[in-house]
């Protein structure tokens, strides 16, 4: 029997305090549930953490999350709330957006503004500075579609996609679906430093340029038309709005809570969702609701809270997916500023196919899954964790963010932070950073050790390493650990052709009523963004709408 929609009050009880949990706790309280969120950790923000060292006082560094993009969905979610972006966040416009440095040549500034931007794109590639306008205008176009169409919606009513538009509408979103983002830019640009440019928001969708379909150009329009901001604070200032805002509404957080089970019974020809059994204080005990929500990574939800019978997604179904990537994370506190560096960088390998085919082809990973997509460290045969460094000196594709840049309240004046991403395979094998444990593990400690070196001989830091007061870091194992990652991943499941849209699973249980799922791993996808819009189509499943469109804008 098809589950029935869940009422939109009554008790609710959400697993996970991350981002999508406590945005899913605002919107619910607001519509009139009592809400409790269990989470197993000490704080809120999930990945979207934040670090402090008594060693090191006046630095801070976000542990997560460091690009704030689609300002709409925060605006829209706020207004839901009751609330605005302006009352909630202090932001800062990035310009220029950010900086890239490519492996042996100079580097350069890329600005959101339209002008400054083409006449870039022209000086590097004769003719495609009118290709970049062309380019941004469909992407645009796109963007406009997907909100409207793919974003804000369960896909419990097929009938609005059928109105989508004319036939050649129709087509060329096809086309853009059937395409890599890859072969879409090439056919285009020549160049292999705008050809980056415009492929490497991919690894924001926790997938590679080839695998990604062209239809996510969409996300070039979010940062070089749109504009890259940042928060004050960091994403931490995010977390916070949404932390007060659920205090706010009486919403009720146990945390050092895990939750083991969800109870379910039968009744009716149904089997109902009636709470959840948690352990805390090593004491079990089980909390009644009349809705649960689980933010949680939904490979461990559907494979480990719920029983075989009752899986909508069982292990079987998780074999050909593609888990995405995972990090290494570095955050680095540095003894004077850095003037090489802007808020934003990113560094190209000039060939960077080999760094995508350490993180997502199994052939590489499983001979050399600590190759990381730099080839920083070879742990051997998957799950020996048996660390080598014999490509320690391969250059690679990570992103640094400084946001002492902008902001003052992240690290001691005249000093500097550094946040450091490298992509690796999503693979627990290569173990922890420090953070959580007491040393770092050989392939991690590696793959930071390398990357440091990397930005030092690129960007022209001479004695950085001299410089380090501070330096933490985070593997795959401590998402594993942290927050029940799906094989370490750091993001969730890439956003392949077959992982988007309606192919990335539904936001609620097929076989238990009332159980929904928000966050990630489920849709619409991977990022802070996606997260609170995925908060916002948890209540379109609880009232029974089954619109595309964004509540409010109706």
């Amino acid at each position: 029997m098809k589950p029935s929609t869940p009422r939109s009050e009554g008790r609710v009880v959400i697993i996970g305090a991350g981002i999508a949990g406590l945005a899913t706790a605002v919107l619910l309280a607001e519509e009139g549930s009592s809400v409790t969120i269990v989470e197993k950790n000490s704080t809120v923000g999930g990945r979207a953490g934040s670090l402090e060292d008594p060693a090191t006082p006046g630095f801070r560094w976000d542990t997560g999350p460091s690009w704030y993009l689609m300002p709409e969905a925060y605006d829209n979610f706020y207004a839901l709330a009751g609330t605005s972006t302006e009352d909630q966040l202090e932001l800062v416009n990035l310009e220029p957006g950010y900086r890239v440095f490519p492996e042996g040549a100079a580097h350069f500034d890329v600005s959101s503004d339209p002008a400054t931007l083409a006449e870039l794109f022209e000086n590097i590639e004769p003719g495609a500075g009118k290709k970049l306008e062309a380019y941004l205008a469909k992407a645009g176009e796109i963007y406009a579609v997907s909100v409207e169409n793919f974003l804000y919606t369960t896909f419990s009513n097929l009938r609005p996609f059928l109105g989508l538009g004319s036939i050649g509408a129709g087509i060329d979103l096809l086309k853009n679906l059937l395409a890599s983002l890859s072969q879409h830019v090439s056919s285009q640009f020549t160049d292999v430093r705008l050809r980056q440019i415009l492929t490497y928001p991919a690894v924001f969708l926790s997938s590679r340029p080839e695998d990604t379909p062209a239809l996510y150009q969409l996300m070039s329009y979010t940062d070089l038309v749109q504009g890259v901001k940042y928060p004050l604070g960091g994403f931490t200032a995010v977390v916070e709005s949404l932390h007060k805002l659920a205090k706010q509404r009486g919403v009720e957080i146990l945390f050092e809570t895990s939750c083991v089970a969800i109870h379910t019974q039968d009744g009716a020809g149904r089997t109902q969702a009636t709470g959840i059994h948690v352990e805390s204080n090593g004491q079990r005990e089980m909390i009644p609701a009349d809705v649960v929500v689980s933010t949680a990574d939904m490979h461990f939800t559907e494979t480990e809270l719920l029983p075989r019978e009752l899986q909508s997604y069982p292990e079987k179904w998780w074999t050909h997916r593609n888990p995405g990537i995972s990090t290494v994370l570095v955050m680095i506190g540095v003894k004077g500023e850095l003037p090489q560096l802007s808020h934003h960088n990113l560094m190209f390998s000039h060939d960077w196919t080999p760094d995508f085919d350490a993180v997502f082809e199994p052939s590489v990973r499983s001979t050399n899954p600590g190759n990381a997509s730099t080839g920083h460290a070879n742990t051997g045969h998957a799950g020996t964790g048996h660390a080598s460094t014999t490509n320690i000196n391969r250059s690679a594709s990570i992103y640094i963010s400084k946001p002492s840049e902008s902001d003052p309240t992240v690290a001691p004046e005249g000093h500097s932070n550094l946040f450091v991403l490298v992509p690796v395979a999503a693979d627990p094998a290569l173990g922890h950073g420090n953070i959580y444990a007491e040393t770092a593990s050989d392939p991690v400690q590696a793959i930071a050790d390398a990357a440091i070196t990397q930005i030092a001989e690129w960007a022209g830091i001479d004695d950085l390493h001299q410089r380090i007061i501070a330096c933490h870091t985070i593997g795959p194992a401590d998402f594993e650990d942290r927050y029940h990652s799906w094989l370490g991943g750091a993001l969730g499941p890439a956003h392949t052709l077959w992982q988007s849209a309606f192919l990335r699973g539904k936001n609620r249980s097929t076989k238990v009523n009332n159980l929904l799922y928000a966050g990630g791993t489920t849709v619409p996808g991977v990022g802070v963004p996606m997260c609170l819009i995925s908060a916002e189509n948890v209540l379109k499943r609880m009232r029974g709408d089954g619109s595309t469109s964004a509540l409010g804008t109706q």
